[in-house]
């Protein structure tokens, strides 16, 4: 160990550890200075202290990475009992080349790290636990509900998207003794990982955004991810709090069974519940509300922003947080990365114009939302959209994207670009509809981007606003550069 390490405790005890994970020692067993400080599962990740958490994926096998992270400076690796049957002599050799290493075996090294990271959870009793999930705006909710407690408590939440199966487990390691509330984002990408990852974390308050079509490929209906989603709610106390979508249809359903509070939050409850009123909408700046009679400015555009806000500015109303607070922790945020980012900037014809990226991903809910956002716009200014395929719908997809391309042409666009074999359906529907300056590329590649790149050149004129949204699997970013001066 390093004299650094040496001054820390570690996470977890060897007996608690292996006792949460049903797990036993290999090797030379046991080390009498046991000891990890940090959590990776990715051997790139690993730094002197970690645990090292090898996981079994589709096409890769962490369990080829255990002697690169030992030699990084791992102390304690999970091995599942299958790879210790097929190769039980490297990691005892491991073992007895490695004095400050523990090796342990567990019967699945996924289940080890929740089971491991519920573990290290309930060492903190007095943290207030706050989940969000919903089909979208998870991560805006999170960085909002953060930005707004972070105002009067000291608080620990998921960095980046780090919300699934092993991101949220990775998360929870980094709570410690000095934070007060900790905000946690959890995703899902298959049945039953809701509960999963919730029966980690335990939270005490929870809040859904909406429920939406994300994912519908993979669960099958509304209906099926609604009852995913619910699961969030699945630990909350008498004394804990479920905060739920007023103006969502599945409102009602989510809401039955929940043990504690019921908090609803949205456009539709009144000022005398929610305390929130709305002012006016200020286009690509935002929307002012105000919130216990203080005005409050919330700096990201749309309606679907305004709706997370609420979200964040009931859960920092639930938690005590004071009006000019809240609107200190709002008024503060900043985009997230790739998410609605508006900027202005200057094309290689010379034409200024604001560009606003979404690359991260893209469903029919936020896609719906950010085309919504530009129809506002009309009257104002020109607007441009270009918009990537869709993806993880199933059979779902044509009709999805269909209804996009109505949506685009209902925004009276100056141009729409569709991008991708599934915008297809999208740009059929939006000539249908009416939309006469439009141009679909079905292919993602190179070319494609760089003749979308060369088309929005030709249509862009000084003060237009260019919207670019996709999956995040297409890489609209690509075009960026390609038409920037």
């Amino acid at each position: 160990m390093t004299a650094e390490s040496e001054q820390q405790e570690s996470l977890l005890s060897a007996e608690e550890l292996a006792a949460a994970v049903r797990g036993r020692f290999v090797g030379s067993g046991r080390r009498a200075d046991f000891f990890f400080s940090s959590v990776a599962t990715d051997s790139r990740n690993v730094r002197a202290g970690s645990l090292f958490v090898p996981l079994r994926g589709e096409f890769q096998d962490g369990h080829q990475y255990v002697p690169q992270a030992v030699g990084t400076g791992a102390t304690v690796v999970f091995i599942d009992e299958q790879a210790y049957r097929t190769d039980g002599g490297l990691y005892d050799r491991l073992s007895a080349e490695h004095p400050a290493l523990s090796i342990i075996v567990v019967e699945r090294t996924l289940a080890a790290l929740q089971d491991a990271a519920a573990a290290y959870a309930a060492h903190f009793p007095n943290l207030v636990k706050i989940a969000v999930t919903g089909s979208s705006g998870k991560t805006t909710s999170k960085e909002m509900i953060v930005s707004v407690l972070k105002q009067q408590f000291r608080v620990v939440a998921t960095q980046g998207n780090f919300n699934s199966e092993t991101g949220l487990p990775l998360s929870v390691f980094q709570i410690r003794k000095e934070h007060e509330v900790g905000v946690f984002e959890m995703g899902m990408n298959r049945r039953g990982e809701i509960a999963e990852i919730t029966a980690v974390l335990k939270p005490e308050l929870a809040l859904v955004t909406n429920i939406g079509t994300a994912h519908i490929g993979i669960l099958g209906s509304r209906e099926q991810i609604a009852a995913e989603k619910r699961h969030v709610f699945d630990f909350i106390p008498a004394d804990g709090a479920a905060f739920i979508p007023a103006d969502d249809d599945f409102s009602a359903f989510l809401a039955d069974g929940v043990a504690g509070q019921v908090v609803r939050f949205g456009a539709s409850v009144p000022a005398s519940e929610s305390g929130v009123s709305f002012v006016r909408s200020c286009g690509l700046s935002g929307t002012i509300c105000t919130v216990d009679g203080v005005e409050v400015a919330v700096p990201l555009p749309g309606r679907c922003n305004y709706a997370d806000a609420l979200g964040a500015i009931a859960v920092g109303r639930r938690l005590g947080v004071p009006a000019e607070k809240i609107k200190r922790g709002l008024e503060s945020l900043a985009p997230v990365s790739n998410r609605m980012e508006a900027e202005q900037v200057v094309l290689k014809s010379g034409v200024q114009a604001t560009l606003v990226r979404d690359f991260y991903n893209a469903n029919p809910d936020s896609m719906a939302a950010a085309v919504e956002l530009c129809a506002s716009l009309e009257g104002s200014c020109r607007t441009i959209l270009v918009l990537g395929d869709m993806r993880e719908l199933g059979c779902e997809s044509a009709a999805l994207h269909e209804r996009l391309g109505v949506l685009a042409a209902r925004a009276r666009p100056a141009f729409a670009i569709f991008i991708g074999p599934e915008m297809g359906a999208a740009y059929q529907a939006a000539l249908r509809e009416g939309l006469r300056s439009a141009r679909h590329f079905p292919d993602c590649g190179g070319d494609a981007v760089s003749e979308a790149a060369a088309c929005i050149a030709e249509q862009a004129e000084s003060g237009d606003v260019i919207l670019m949204k996709a999956s995040r699997a297409l890489a609209l970013e690509r075009i960026v550069p390609l038409i920037q001066k």
